[in-house]
């Protein structure tokens, strides 16, 4: 009989800056870490996902960075998960709360498409909005108050590659 001692592989919702610092040049050490990020995508050691807040933030750059980013995405193939309506009235619960403001919606809707999919770990770069103890928790109380009993983790690429072998 056949060993089922494979562990699955975690789910990474890969959010706009994470996908942006592969190319950030102004930031090599933001960057460097990014492309080993991505390596161990590479590897295969994450089955990872985006949404179309992402693809529609990545075509308001501009070229040729737009063209670069959305070539990255392509090489990467990461699963599309669809913003239901679920997910938007998660979204209006955060804008409610105040854990985001109205005009960093799209960073509410990254959360949002996370939680309904019972994504493990957001990545990104994004200190401000997302990735800080606080916001979490304020995400988290919000998820559970609206019954999402799993908790989202938002961590920086180096917090996930400190992880890899």
């Amino acid at each position: 009989m056949k060993s089922r001692n494979k562990m699955r592989k975690p789910k990474l919702y890969i959010e706009t800056s994470t996908w942006n610092f592969y190319f950030a040049d102004d930031a090599p050490e933001k960057m460097d870490i990014t492309k080993n990020f991505f390596r161990a995508v590479e590897k295969g050691s994450y089955q990872i996902f985006i949404s179309e807040t992402v693809l529609r933030e990545i075509a308001n750059a501009p070229e040729p960075k737009r063209r670069m980013l959305f070539d990255l995405i392509s090489k990467y193939a990461p699963e599309e998960l669809e913003i239901s309506e679920d997910a938007i009235e998660l979204v209006e619960a955060y804008l409610q709360h105040n854990v985001v403001p109205d005009k960093k919606r799209d960073d509410a809707f990254h959360v949002a498409a996370a939680t309904v999919h019972e994504i493990d770990a957001i990545v990104t770069w994004n200190f401000k909005h997302l990735a800080n103890l606080r916001k979490e928790e304020l995400f988290n109380a919000v998820n559970l108050q609206r019954g999402y009993i799993r908790g989202i983790k938002i961590l920086t690429p180096m917090e996930v590659v400190t992880y890899e072998d």
